[in-house]
């Protein structure tokens, strides 16, 4: 089943926010771990992440709404924003569950 443009939309902010989670943690290793801590990254990635955590939420709840998705995969899509990276496996799971296709209702 192809993707639909809303699903599109989840699978690229789902990846984008699962990015900025990344470069937040390595952010982090270098502030407090690192031989030489510098707070860059921290200062970078951590209002970017902000944003692409709220901005996943909405296009979480969005295409909750517009894909017709059960409760349970738009409460999993809300709380798979908290762990670092599982929103990616989640849009895989998503993908292959046909829940980023448009409804054939």
């Amino acid at each position: 089943m192809p993707i639909s443009p809303m699903g599109r939309v989840f699978a690229t902010v789902a990846f984008v926010e699962a990015l900025t989670w990344a470069g937040l943690l390595i952010g982090m290793y270098f502030k407090y771990q690192a031989a030489d801590p510098t707070p860059v990254g921290v200062k970078i990635f951590g209002p970017v992440h902000g944003v692409a955590f709220m901005v996943y939420v909405v296009v979480s709840v969005l295409a909750a709404i517009r894909l017709r998705w059960p409760w349970w995969a738009a409460l999993l899509a809300l709380a798979a924003a908290v762990p670092p990276l599982v929103t990616l496996p989640l849009e895989w799971w998503f993908k292959r569950r046909g829940l980023l296709s448009a409804s054939v209702r």
